[in-house]
């Protein structure tokens, strides 16, 4: 079977996220929309399944009920799994199809942190992602990416800000800004990068001059993942893959602080 040859608690198992926490013999218990994916998958009791709650625990467990809207696991064994270096994504307010792709692959690819920048460009964009509805979406994305891809860390999501206020929420650590005229984002020409890393993504058609000089005052440094002009959600990709190369798999071995939502953002 497809999975059996993966290491760890409940690898190659179907996958679902809750937002309880559990332990060993402890009871699990999903929404309607991972009900509507048993039900998919023609799961029903007596099924082995992993469940995982975004904040690092992963487990095995047997469904024991499936009703219409509820199903209830029964956790065997459960494991912490601690994070992976943090990166940090600014991402651009953009079109909103887009930007839920970008989300399925920041989750896939291990990204710390979400957070939406509406850069000037990004006030022409029809129809954009943004608003608490919208974040809702990118919550269920990045879910549904993270049991596909057997993480055990959700991004840490925040509501959208203008560049300032996104600046002063941005966490300390390495920082630098996706730029097709800067060094080379990795190899022998680069500058050697260091996490905690935070990235800053431009909008479709690039950034104004004032707001490069404002990324410039916060210590962010221009870099390039290649040499043509990238869509903002490819770049992003392609940085994060680069970063996560870079950094390994080796779990972090700091306790670091957590950007924090704006009041009023």
């Amino acid at each position: 079977m497809v999975g059996l040859d993966r290491t760890g608690v409940a690898a190659g198992r179907p996958q679902f996220v809750t937002a309880s926490a559990f332990g060993a013999g402890s009871m699990v218990a999903l929404d309607e929309a991972a009900v509507r994916h048993l039900r998919v998958l023609r799961l029903g009791p007596g099924a082995l399944v992993g469940v995982r709650d975004g904040q690092g625990l992963v487990g095995e467990g047997i469904v024991v009920q499936v009703t219409k809207s509820t199903a209830h696991i029964e956790v065997a064994s459960a494991q912490r799994v601690e994070p992976l270096p943090p990166v940090h994504l600014l991402v651009p307010v953009a079109d909103r199809d887009r930007m839920l792709w970008l989300a399925e692959k920041a989750a896939e690819l291990g990204a710390t942190s979400w957070r939406p920048v509406l850069w000037r460009r990004s006030r022409s964009v029809s129809p954009r992602g943004e608003g608490v509805g919208f974040q809702g979406k990118v919550r269920a994305r990045m879910e549904g990416a993270l049991a596909q891809s057997e993480g055990a860390w959700l991004p840490q999501p925040f509501p959208e800000a203008n560049l300032e206020r996104a600046l002063l929420a941005a966490p300390p650590g390495d920082r630098v800004v996706l730029d097709p005229d800067g060094a080379p984002f990795v190899g022998n020409a680069s500058a050697s990068l260091t996490h905690p890393l935070v990235i800053a993504v431009g909008p479709e058609g690039g950034l104004e001059r004032d707001e490069l000089a404002l990324l410039a005052g916060a210590g962010f440094r221009p870099v390039s993942v290649g040499p043509t002009i990238l869509r903002f959600e490819t770049a992003a990709v392609a940085a994060l893959a680069a970063a996560r190369m870079v950094f390994g798999t080796a779990p972090s071995s700091f306790a670091e602080t957590q950007p924090e939502p704006l009041e009023g953002t």
